[in-house]
């Protein structure tokens, strides 16, 4: 890595499902109940790998056959997952395997800790309140009237104002392509962790700059960008 890119990071923005929680089993049954509620098929579990991502409505979109992909149906069915969502958000959600420690040593390590997701603002408080409330969150975004979602940089820079650290000092680590391009649109350091719902390729197509298989790869990897 050159000496230019080199950098003290201060603080790290996290994606929330698929880098910090594993939400897809609730994700999946929710949005799976609410099409057999209206007489849509469901899909299998790993179907919702490429749906989630990109917001509710637009999970609830890729969800509907191609052919019913109509404003009508799309409205129906996002409002019916928020509902069913709301109270199945806790069923199979869980940590990932290591970022409870992960957190642990970054916060150790003086650093600032926020999360930026592109799920319902509503349903981000939520889910970061309750499995993650050990751990100091300076901010907590989710998608909110009126603020761009990822890929655009406007959460991020909100962040880094709140934060009174400029993107070029914060770490961004996220599994999807959308992560990855909204942390190189800020300025940040863009970190894609395969443990999540995306692909190594579709990381790496997108932007990242490294790539972290286990949370506890990630402190090498921060004394090397700063060696």
């Amino acid at each position: 890595m050159n000496t230019e890119t080199k950098s003290n990071f201060e603080a790290v923005v996290f994606d929330l499902d698929g880098t910090l929680l594993n939400t897809l089993d609730d994700l999946a049954a929710s949005m799976n109940r609410v099409l057999e509620s209206h007489q849509f098929p469901s899909h299998p579990v790993g179907s919702y790998l490429h749906f989630i991502g990109d917001g509710a409505r637009m999970l609830a979109q890729r969800a509907l056959p191609e052919d019913q992909r109509n404003e009508s149906n799309i409205r129906k069915l996002h409002h019916a997952f928020e509902q069913d969502y709301r109270d199945n958000w806790g069923v199979a959600t869980k940590l990932y395997p290591g970022i409870a420690e992960m957190l642990d040593h970054l916060i150790k390590r003086g650093m600032k800790l926020t999360i930026l997701s592109n799920k319902p603002h509503e349903f981000t408080l939520t889910t970061a309140g309750h499995f993650l409330a050990n751990w100091n969150f300076q901010c907590v975004f989710g998608q909110r009237e009126g603020v761009p979602k990822k890929p655009d940089p406007a959460g991020i820079l909100e962040i880094s104002q709140e934060l009174s650290i400029p993107p070029q000092n914060m770490l961004y680590l996220g599994d999807s392509g959308v992560d990855m391009k909204t942390a190189r649109a800020a300025g940040c350091h863009a970190i894609g962790v395969t443990w999540g719902f995306r692909s190594q390729e579709e990381l790496l197509e997108n932007g990242a700059e490294n790539l972290i298989e286990t949370p506890n790869e990630l402190f090498p990897l921060i004394d090397s960008l700063q060696a």
